[in-house]
């Protein structure tokens, strides 16, 4: 589906939504109380050196709440943002397909009878925790309402994934995308740019090899160094340099140009609490940033995946 547009150069999510539901849609982040194979000790321990104590659902539902009432609460905060919409019910933090699969039904079958205007459920998972138990179960679920799968990848280079404690290989991942793909069911792919030690040439690389396999979707985050990580507290002891925001401006830009067109643009950038923020703080305003890469493709006269096809003429 082409959704390119003159003011947005790549194909965007909202009108991705808006041309499948004819409607706004907007995810509302819930959180189940799951925790992660890397913290628990299953595949490592310590978690990812850059993920909050609240495992990357900083935005997500209190875990102490109900999934009623944590969907009613942040329900009504996004309606503060947009009048009416459809809702798709996000399970975002941590790690959840990883419980045995009699509590993963429990929770997901409550999640999409929540109310009656949710379209779709989302979870947010690692490629290492999807058995195949739970594949099935989601298979089947997905012929009752659409199943979108968020695979946390960041970057296809083992030695940055060692650094940063991710504790799978790229193998691992790339199987889980094949495997969900077999079942017809959606997968969207998180990267990070900025993360130590990778140049340009590297984070290019890791979209290049999404391009090969059968995704649907992706996050593109710049790398946010936050409080109560372990990678903020070695930045605190020991800075290094960060991307500016043009460096991550002509990064993200480029991988948008060599992005296999079909693939569905989630997201640009992504903010972290305020709060817990350490650097770098161009980040707060991610408006800024995701216009600021409007304005550089509209100035190449580009669009998404222009790279990608020359390449392939060539």
């Amino acid at each position: 589906m082409n959704l390119l547009t003159k003011e947005k150069h790549y194909n965007t999510l909202n009108n991705y939504y808006r041309k499948t539901y004819n409607q706004k849609v907007f995810k509302v982040a819930l959180n189940a109380g799951f925790t992660c194979p890397n913290i628990d000790g299953t595949v490592a321990s310590g978690g990812c050196t850059f993920c909050s104590w609240m495992g990357s659902g900083d935005f997500a539902g209190d875990k102490r709440d109900s999934l009623k009432v944590q969907f009613e609460n942040i329900k009504q905060q996004m309606h503060k943002k947009w009048k009416d919409g459809l809702y798709i019910a996000y399970f975002q933090a941590n790690t959840n397909t990883h419980a045995p699969l009699p509590r993963l039904k429990e929770i997901y079958e409550e999640a999409i009878t929540l109310d009656p205007k949710i379209v779709m459920i989302s979870l947010g998972t690692r490629p290492d925790s999807l058995p195949e138990d739970v594949l099935d179960y989601l298979e089947e679920l997905n012929t009752r309402m659409p199943v979108q799968v968020e695979l946390g990848l960041q970057t296809i280079h083992q030695s940055t994934s060692d650094l940063i404690n991710r504790a799978h290989d790229l193998k691992t991942f790339d199987d889980a995308v094949l495997r969900l793909h077999k079942r017809g069911i959606e997968v969207v792919v998180h990267i990070i740019n900025g993360l130590p030690t990778e140049d340009k040439k590297m984070m290019l690389d890791t979209v290049k090899h999404l391009n090969t396999l059968p995704i649907q979707g992706i996050k593109i985050h710049m790398l946010h160094l936050m409080e109560k990580t372990k990678m903020g507290y070695d930045y605190i002891q020991n800075p290094w340099e960060l991307l500016t925001l043009e460096e991550y401006v002509d990064i993200t830009t480029d991988q948008l140009l060599w992005l296999r067109p079909d693939i569905i643009v989630h997201r640009v950038t992504g903010d972290a609490p305020e709060e817990m923020l350490i650097a770098p703080l161009w980040t707060k305003k991610k408006f800024v940033v995701s216009n600021e890469i409007d304005k550089r493709l509209r100035k190449l006269g580009l669009f998404q995946g222009a790279y990608y096809e020359e390449s392939k003429r060539n």
